[in-house]
């Protein structure tokens, strides 16, 4: 599950109808020196073009782009950036959310300052049994946003088969590993995964900077791999050294709700007094309103796994 499948916010990119059968080519007649069969400007230069055209001869621009959500101009590139107004389109992955049966929710969400959320998150829940995945885009890398969609997708996998924290990681590492075209092109992704039991057993397995949390203590379950200035130490993808993951595990009965984030949220969590009323759903919803009222400068991701009585 790669936590696309529910989005908030997010606006339809359609076609430009009034491009629909290009390619057929002109048809425009010339009358008494007058061009006619005019299908108005383009929206890019507002230079006139005409009936059947592919593209507008005075600034290149394909006829037939995409609608963009901010000024509606017919002139989204392949990138996905307005060529008119500049705006970039929102995606599914700008904000996704899941929720389980039990309640166990997560979301991930772009932020204010960042072009694309590059987070990921898997929640799934495997003959009773919960497994998520969280991991951060090493902004310093190429295609981070691939990196951290290939890691939650292969480690969530292996972990609901029953994979132990290690092969999940070493399998997840490979997957990003294959991304990179040599050492100097290589997606990158910290990690984070967790493994709920029906008895309320918990484990985790991570490596970098993404974290966990036991709520509503807020008591810190992780340690960050990086140095003093913030640097991480340890990631997924080609250019990682070769070491497996830290692991914990918490006794069967742990009270509580588990929270696994990304630095988008913790940054922010000095002093912070946890939401305590709610669903899941809910608790996370304010905690990444908290995350973009205190400034939203990266990707934000939580995921909540009641512990306890509660779970399942």
């Amino acid at each position: 599950m790669t936590g696309d499948e529910t989005t908030a916010g997010q606006a339809a990119v359609t076609g430009d109808e009034t491009t629909a059968g290009q390619g057929a080519g002109r048809e425009a007649a010339t009358e008494g020196g007058s061009v006619t069969g005019s299908a108005g400007v383009c929206p890019v230069c507002e230079a006139p073009v005409l009936a059947g055209d592919a593209y507008c001869e005075a600034c290149g621009h394909a006829l037939g782009a995409p609608a963009c959500a901010s000024c509606g101009a017919a002139a989204v590139d392949a990138e996905g950036y307005c060529e008119r107004c500049g705006a970039r389109q929102p995606t599914g992955r700008d904000h996704a959310e899941i929720v389980l049966g039990g309640g166990a929710a997560a979301l991930t969400d772009r932020g204010l300052r960042r072009s694309r959320n590059e987070d990921a998150v898997a929640l799934l829940e495997a003959g009773g049994t919960i497994v998520t995945v969280v991991c951060d885009g090493v902004g310093s890398s190429p295609r981070a946003d691939e990196a951290s969609a290939a890691a939650i997708e292969t480690a969530s996998a292996a972990l609901a088969r029953g994979l132990s924290h290690e092969e999940a990681f070493e399998l997840a590492g490979r997957a990003v590993t294959k991304l990179a075209t040599s050492l100097d092109d290589a997606p990158a992704c910290t990690y984070i995964a967790a493994v709920v039991t029906r008895d309320g057993g918990v484990t985790l397995g991570w490596a970098g900077d993404t974290r966990a949390y036991l709520l509503p203590a807020g008591t810190m379950l992780t340690e960050d791999d990086a140095v003093e200035t913030g640097e991480i130490t340890a990631w997924l993808g080609a250019d990682a050294e070769d070491a497996g993951p830290h692991v914990r595990t918490l006794p069967p009965g742990t009270p509580g709700l588990l929270l696994i984030c990304s630095d988008g949220l913790w940054r922010y969590l000095d002093g912070y007094d946890y939401p305590t009323a709610g669903t899941p759903l809910e608790l996370a919803r304010e905690m990444l309103r908290h995350a973009l009222a205190s400034g939203g400068q990266d990707n934000v991701t939580i995921a909540l796994i009641p512990l306890g009585e509660a779970h399942g």
